[in-house]
């Protein structure tokens, strides 16, 4: 593909823009003086109502793509193979999509990105650091006890804020076009050794407690979780943490030239903020 495309005259399309990637890219795009354009359903935009695209695609010609809640949902596919073609017919010439490691639908949306006849880079990536300070798992910690059906499995845990510089980069720089961005930590760890750096870096006492998978199930279903994220968290934790990532790859050192955030160093750093102070019903409030 050609890495030379000027995308400096136009919108640089942030879908997810409020997620924890996307508005971290916003930030950093906004600090860079690119002109940025958040989609969010905050901002009128819906994943499920294609009549709401138009609108923002309009004078766009980089866009960064992540789907919500998850690449493997059904509908993703359908929904990205839309937003591609929508996006190539508006004038977008440069598309980044955030996709998972290891799960085969989300593969099918990398291909479907590929193949739109633009400029593409794929980063995909490994589960967030921050699942643990901004996502689903910090009621649990708050609560102190992290309980999931994750046994020994381990996982290369990346920073979101390293996602969100290889993103940028692919976004406004050349150099990255045709590149899959495998990105994970640098190093491999369980739920539990997670679970353990967050204890000693916040000072709280937190313990992973592994649980039979039924059980969690269970536990989602009684939370009253919407189903889409019922399915989904049923889903990762059946088919994607089985051990088929334990594996670190070099994504964040090829787009970056510099080497991937540790957990420790996140733990370290999102304790200072206090995130993980509060008390599990203030947390449950805000």
């Amino acid at each position: 593909m050609n890495n030379a495309i000027d995308t400096s005259n136009g919108i640089t399309l942030v879908l997810g823009g409020t997620g924890k990637t996307g508005r971290r890219i916003v930030e950093r795009l906004e600090q860079r003086g690119v002109t940025t354009r958040v989609a969010a359903r905050s901002t009128g935009f819906n994943w499920h109502d294609p009549t709401t695209w138009d609108a923002q695609l309009e004078g766009v010609t980089a866009a960064y793509i992540s789907y919500s809640p998850d690449l493997a949902v059904p509908g993703a596919t359908e929904a990205i193979r839309l937003l591609a073609q929508k996006a190539v017919e508006a004038g977008v010439k440069r598309l980044v999509l955030l996709s998972g490691r290891g799960e085969a639908e989300a593969q099918r949306c990398e291909r479907i990105v590929q193949e739109a006849g633009v400029d593409w880079t794929i980063v995909r990536a490994s589960w967030f650091q921050q699942n643990f300070s901004e996502g689903e798992f910090i009621d649990l910690v708050l609560a102190g006890a992290v309980t999931l059906p994750a046994g020994d499995v381990q996982e290369p845990f990346v920073d979101a804020d390293d996602i969100a510089d290889v993103a940028v980069a692919a976004l406004t720089a050349d150099g990255h076009a045709g590149e899959v961005y495998e990105v994970t930590g640098p190093r491999l760890m369980t739920f539990a050794e997670a679970v353990q750096a967050i204890a000693q870096a916040s000072g709280r006492d937190v313990e992973f407690i592994d649980i039979p998978h039924d059980a969690f199930v269970a536990g989602i279903a009684e939370s009253g979780a919407p189903s889409e994220m019922a399915w989904l968290l049923d889903y990762l934790f059946t088919q994607v943490l089985d051990g088929r990532n334990e594996y670190l790859t070099d994504g964040v050192q090829r787009a970056l030239g510099r080497e991937p955030t540790d957990f420790t160093e996140y733990a370290r750093r999102t304790a200072a903020t206090g995130v993980w102070d509060a008390a599990p019903a203030q947390a449950a409030a805000s």
